[in-house]
């Protein structure tokens, strides 16, 4: 779908200017909760148009705040604050159950295999790896006692992230910035807040306290009528194949511990597997890919500024080169570099029975690894 080639596209700008620009300054405490009176008014709101709303934004009053959910990079108070120069009025640590957590949206192969995203949850109907229903319990208990390998941890109990409260202008400068309104669109979902914001309390399999609504940018893998999915950038069938690399990773754990989100919820995150390259061949591929496909890619971002209107919105042709390269990029990979150099997505001999590597990513992220992170772009 384009808009999720937009999406991975601004994606992978932000990384690279992550890597160019990765100095650690000063950062705010953080700011307090929101107020009830604001919680509760959010339960009549209704989902942006992003384009209109960043047309319109710059003339709506302060007060009209919009509370926005994040639960990728944005946690990261380097990556929100300092990067996208947004300054939270207020944020609560929150539960959303209708949401998961994915790493679906494709960057590029062997440097930022992909990039965070959310997909619709239901805890009944969900995929065994993400719920595991009352009658299975038993049967699935019985089986991880009788592996002897350490494993990914599993998360059932829906997406955990931070709702920030911002400006009209601050929430219409993050649509600009992912995309300018091609690369996502703005969804309502329901929050809840935890009932303790000591984060040794264990995150409870249901919420407990009554939720509110926040905005979140979402990128769905089909279409939101459940239509076929247009031609466009690729859809993995397996969302959860592609691995991230270890500096998008340590900003995704670092932010959660910034946040203090739940310490089982950080445990998680500390427990998934960053991409690896293991070989030589795999080297090569990586500068060939980078040395053919960069200097597109770059073109197509300048391009998308200089043409962007004063609010961040790029125009419908600018959108389509970006879809263009992505989609010329990763046909290349599929068909010419995968075969030839190797896996770019995937650590080799990385799989859910395997611990390869699990320890060494976690040293890598909590080290943060500048080296060799730098490494992949140049």
């Amino acid at each position: 779908m384009e808009s999720r080639s937009i999406a991975s596209a601004y994606s992978f700008e932000h990384a690279i200017r992550s890597r160019t620009t990765n100095q650690q300054g000063p950062l705010n405490s953080p700011p307090p909760r929101p107020s009830t009176s604001r919680l509760q008014s959010s339960l009549t709101e209704r989902p942006f148009c992003t384009k209109q709303f960043v047309e319109e934004a710059a003339t709506k009053p302060r007060e009209e705040t919009v509370l926005y959910l994040a639960y990728g990079s944005n946690l990261s108070n380097e990556k929100f604050r300092k990067d996208r120069k947004v300054k939270p009025l207020s944020q609560i640590n929150v539960q959303v159950p209708s949401l998961r957590l994915v790493f679906d949206l494709p960057g590029i192969p062997y440097t930022e295999p992909c990039f965070a995203n959310t997909a619709r949850r239901d805890p009944y109907h969900d995929p065994p790896q993400y719920a595991v229903s009352k009658t299975d319990e038993k049967t699935a208990l019985l089986e991880e006692a009788t592996k002897t390998s350490k494993r990914e941890k599993r998360w059932t109990k829906g997406l955990i992230g931070v709702v920030y409260e911002v400006t009209p202008q601050d929430y219409a400068h993050i649509i600009a910035t992912e995309g300018g309104g091609a690369g996502y669109h703005d969804i309502l979902v329901d929050c809840h807040p935890f009932v303790s914001s000591d984060p040794k309390d264990p995150v409870p399999s249901e919420p407990i306290l009554p939720p509110f609504k926040a905005h979140t940018l979402f990128a769905p893998a089909i279409p939101e009528d459940g239509s076929p999915p247009k031609k466009g950038h690729r859809v993995r069938p397996d969302p959860d194949f592609s691995q991230p690399s270890a500096r998008y990773l340590k900003l995704i754990t670092d932010g959660a511990a910034e946040c203090k989100l739940p310490y089982e919820y950080q445990d998680y995150l500390l427990s998934l597997h960053s991409f690896q390259i293991t070989s030589t061949r795999q080297t090569i591929g990586k500068f060939a890919f980078l040395a053919l496909w960069m200097p597109f890619v770059l073109l197509v971002f300048t391009i998308s500024r200089l043409f962007a209107d004063k609010n961040g919105i790029v125009p419908a042709w600018s959108a389509k080169l970006v879809n263009a390269i992505f989609e010329a990029a990763w046909a290349s990979y599929d068909n010419v570099f995968k075969p030839t150099f190797g896996e770019g997505e995937r650590t080799v001999g990385d799989d859910d029975e395997s611990d390869d590597g699990s320890e060494d990513n976690r040293t890598l992220r909590r080290a943060g690894s500048d080296t060799e992170v730098e490494k992949g772009l140049l």
